[in-house]
Parts: structure tokens; sequence; C-alpha cells
């Protein structure tokens, strides 16, 4: 490991002393599913985790979008009889792709939008997710996958997370890789929520980030904005000060690992659908982000650097970075509301996550393998 710091790295080690680790932990996967967003519940599966259900979110589409991705990709690999899929709140908490859009005009536009992206069917008919407009309408042409067979099961996501933890006090993660919505209406509707949970784990949360933004392509630009958070500012306040036991934020370092061509060719070697659409569809423009959040909790080895600070997410809409993050030292913090301290991952063992993600392509876990 290299800390810089014996700061750092005494963060580092309280961070590695809260991680989860062991085949115990259950989870709970919160994402904004896609044709190749699979991977990080093959991670959890491999790992030996116990992946209680699926919830959809409105992030890069809407959340009943997302949520038939989830399905979908369950039942690719024969996971859908075992793994429930709950769809999640179709809208932020205030914010709507009309008032997104009026930020824009003040604050400049994001590289990516998301669900919030102007509504466009020509795209959608070609292969597009769907963006502004209804959010109940599907784009079948999107699911490249294969459109699912099965439903949705019926109850709400957020009444569905507080039950599991319940359940389960003490030994749900809940990893959110995409809106914050379902866990703060989680965390409104049940003070204990939170604290019964075993933890949380974001993909999402970049600081120090605009000259990135500014001195690089577009592209660059996209991989340093804060989309997963922006989309529901005040969601993501919630979700981020609530008083989970821990909070771990994979920002930055979500950006550490890229594909490559001949990675994708190595993984392709062992031929079943997850490693064709793997193959086919994930590319090499962008990194692992969804996949080294969900790497950074299972193992405590995994994480090679971390710090740790107060966090609070900029709510106001006058902000040019409205929905991202400001992290504060404890003699510095605002004391006029309730913060909380988070584990900021630095760095993560990329050649241990490349290795992981093909073994969890190439021999996915199926529902018999569960019982």
């Amino acid at each position: 490991m290299k800390f810089p710091s014996p700061t750092l790295a005494a963060a580092a080690a309280s961070f590695l002393s809260l991680v989860p680790v062991g085949s115990a932990t259950k989870v709970i996967l919160d994402n904004d599913w896609s044709t190749a967003g699979f991977i990080p519940f093959l991670l959890a599966l491999n790992a030996g985790w116990d992946v209680l259900g699926l919830v959809g979110d409105t992030s890069n589409s809407w959340a009943l979008q997302t949520s038939l991705h989830g399905l979908a990709t369950l039942e690719v690999g024969n996971l859908s009889s075992c793994i429930p899929v709950y769809k999640g709140a179709d809208y932020p908490l205030l914010n709507t792709p009309e008032l997104f859009q009026a930020w824009e005009e003040v604050h400049g536009v994001l590289p990516w939008q998301g669900a919030f992206a102007p509504e466009n069917l020509t795209e959608e008919a070609a292969g597009a997710d769907p963006t502004s407009g209804d959010p109940n309408r599907v784009a079948q042409a999107a699911f490249l996958e294969g459109y699912p067979n099965g439903t949705l099961t019926g109850e709400y996501a957020a009444a569905w997370m507080i039950e599991q933890v319940h359940k389960y006090p003490g030994e749900v993660m809940i990893y959110a890789a995409g809106g914050m919505t379902n866990v703060a209406l989680a965390v409104r509707m049940d003070p204990e929520f939170a604290k019964l949970a075993k933890g949380l784990v974001i993909m999402g949360g970049y600081i120090d980030v605009n000259l990135l933004q500014v001195t690089g392509s577009v592209n660059q630009a996209d991989m340093n904005s804060d989309i997963n958070l922006m989309i529901d500012p005040e969601g993501s306040k919630i979700a981020l000060t609530a008083d989970f036991p821990n909070i771990t934020i994979v920002g930055n370092a979500a950006n550490q690992v890229m594909p490559t061509q001949a990675y994708w060719d190595e993984v392709y070697q062992v031929k079943n659908p997850y490693t064709s659409l793997a193959y086919n569809y994930y590319g090499t423009t962008f990194a692992f982000w969804d996949e080294t959040a969900m790497f950074a909790v299972l193992d405590p080895a995994n994480v090679l650097n971390s710090t740790s600070f107060y966090l609070d997410v900029d709510t106001a809409w006058s902000s040019p970075t409205y929905g991202n993050i400001h992290g504060y030292q404890e003699a510095l913090m605002p004391t006029a509301q309730k913060l909380q301290k988070v584990n900021y991952v630095l760095e993560v063992d990329s050649t241990k996550l490349l290795a992981e993600i093909k073994q969890s392509l190439q021999y996915p876990k199926t529902c018999a393998d569960l019982c």
C-alpha cells in the first residue's frame, strides 16, 4: 500500500476496518441498469455475497427502462428466478428535465445529461434508452440483451429496501451506482433504515476535477462529471448525510481502470451470454465505473489507498456545483448541520479488479449455484 502521509495511512486503516468481509454479506444493488451493466451483480455473486435483489433507478434513463434492463440481464444468466427486480421512483425528489435544462442554461451544459437529455424518439427507435418525456414509456429497441420475459416485482423499491434491513439488521450493504433517490426515500420513510444497514457504497462523488473538465476532450469532461449525484442533488444529500454505519465513496477512483480491446478479446475466449454482451456492447470508451464501486467493498485488500473526511452535497440550484460534493476536515466542518464522515477511495488494485471481472464474466453464478 502507498500512503502519502501518516494521517492518510490512519484513515485508510480505518476504512479497511469498516469494509465488510465474508460470504455472509447481503447486498441490494440500486443502479441505472443497461445492456452491459450486469458486471456489478456478477462480481458480488462471484465473491459469495447474497444478492437480495436489484433496484432500477432514474439516472442514465428512466427507472422503468433501467429496471427492465436489470431483469433482462438477470434472465440472460438464468438468475431471474432467485433475484427479484424492483422499480424505483420515476422522478428525483425535486429535479425534473425542465428544471435541469434551465439550470444548464444558467450554468453550462453537462457532457452527459442522462435521463434529462432532451427527448429524441428517432434515437430511441434506433436503440437508445428513453430520455425526458414520459418516464413510463419503454424503448424496446434498446434491449440488445433481449427484452425480458418476466415481470418486475410490484412492491415499491424503497419500502422493500426498508423491509430487508429490518429482516437482516446489520447485514445488508446498500450499493447505489445511479441516482440516490430510492436510498433517500428509504431514509425519509424510516428513521431506522440507514443505521440498520451494514453500510452504503456509491459510484460518484468526484472531487477537484474542474480542471479535468475544461482542459481535455468532451469525453474526459464526461468521465469527470457527477450525473449520479446531479440527477437528484437533494436525494444525494439525504442519502450521504444519513447515519449509515459507514459510507464508501468511489468517485475519482472509478476512472482508474479502463477496458481495452485486448482485454475484451481475452475475456471472450470463454463464450457465454455474458461474455458475448460485454464483448459486443461494453466498449473501451469509459472506465469500469460501477464495477470499481462494487469491487471496493468486496474485500479490504481491494483498496490500496483511501482517506476519510466529512461530506456535504451542494443543493443550491443557483450554484454551478449543484449536486457536487464538498469535503471538510473535522476542525472546519459546518456546525449548523449534521454531516457524516465518509471513506473516500483513492486507488484500487487494478490487476485484481480486471481478474475478478474476467472470472465473473467467464464463469458466472446461476440460481442453481446459489441454492
